[in-house]
């Protein structure tokens, strides 16, 4: 990586690899002197006595801890500009700044009525993530409290999620978000929810019983494997599922709180349909609405229209050329009133 920085000029290492190559990557940046930006931060480990009430090593701890050598040398380490971590949290900052004065709750809120015909069971994206931010105690963020952590799939929750998607389950899943919002945006609570279904979280929770969720190597027979690599590998690459896939994908926002003195609920979003984006981009919803965000930075950060040093959330910086953007790049932003009328 240091002699491609040199002999092409690099000034941005882009890392849109599995958060488990985080930390190389991210020391490689700084130690070769180059800005870098993800879409995921560096994994977390649970608390070691008691999982389900404390944070043990929170997501992106590694990269926060470091914030100030990045500081001081001048570098920005842009952390989370995906679609979730990334785009949901400049709708967070701007809710704060132009939609209300007080902000009680807000929550990251996805759910899709995605299909794939010919699999039972297939995710729409890797199966490896999906296990380590499902299973992982999630995150929960309060005033009074800061961090902590609850049960894996707690406080369900019936969403209405927009253009057609409809009423969904959603639960508590461990997320960026979480860690990311109240460092810069001003709220009471912050929660991460996903509309995950019923069968998918019993695999999840028949993988996790079985040992199967697993990341560290066994012995089976003469050969060293990590069970969670063979579920991986007997699974479809999500990838490449775009021509299987029907339906609608949504990320958004949910902030509940007041303006000019009366109760405000929105919920900023983005719907991706996968037919538009198969026929655009050749690529599957979940692919193309999560890589268009780190575009847009990338933009924002060559004109200027962005910049900083340090280590920074998505929600650091002005959200308005973020979301002027979006539509310029084919993934237009919604905002769905939520509050629930007077009598």
């Amino acid at each position: 990586m240091k002699r491609w920085q040199k002999k092409y000029g690099v000034d941005l290492i882009m890392n849109a690899c599995d958060p488990s190559f985080n930390v190389p990557i991210f020391d490689a940046a700084f130690n070769v002197g180059c800005n870098y930006m993800d879409m995921a931060m560096t994994l977390s480990e649970p608390h070691p006595t008691d999982p389900f009430h404390q944070t043990g090593i929170k997501l992106g701890d590694y990269q926060f801890e470091r914030a100030k050598l990045w500081e001081e040398k001048g570098l920005l380490c842009l952390a989370g500009l995906g679609v979730e971590p990334g785009m949901a949290d400049v709708f967070a900052k701007y809710a704060e700044l132009y939609l209300f004065d007080e902000i009680d709750e807000m929550g990251i809120r996805d759910g899709a009525n995605i299909e794939i015909s010919g699999y039972e069971f297939a995710p729409n994206f890797s199966i490896w993530t999906t296990i380590e931010e499902c299973l992982n105690p999630p995150v929960v963020w309060e005033k009074d409290k800061g961090w902590f952590t609850t049960e894996p799939f707690s406080e369900p929750e019936i969403f209405e999620f927009p253009e057609g998607i409809g009423a969904q389950e959603v639960v508590n899943v461990e997320h960026e978000e979480v860690l990311l919002v109240p460092r810069w945006v001003k709220t009471k609570r912050m929660t991460f929810k996903y509309g995950l279904g019923n069968q998918f979280i019993s695999v999840l929770k028949t993988l996790h019983m079985l040992g199967l969720d697993n990341k560290e190597k066994i012995k089976v027979k003469d050969v060293m494997v990590a069970p969670r690599d063979v579920v991986a590998a007997c699974l479809p690459d999500p990838a490449h599922l775009g021509e299987k896939m029907s339906g609608k994908t949504c990320a958004g926002t949910w902030v509940k709180g007041t303006k000019d003195g009366k109760a405000r609920e929105v919920y900023l979003y983005q719907v991706a349909d996968n037919a538009d984006c198969m026929a655009k981009w050749g690529c599957q919803a979940v692919v193309a609405q999560t890589a268009f965000n780190a575009v847009i930075g990338m933009d924002l950060l060559q004109s200027g229209a962005w910049k900083g040093v340090g280590v920074l959330g998505p929600e650091a910086f002005p959200p308005d050329p973020f979301m002027e953007k979006m539509a310029d790049y084919g993934f237009p932003y919604g905002i769905k009133e939520m509050t629930p009328k007077a009598g």
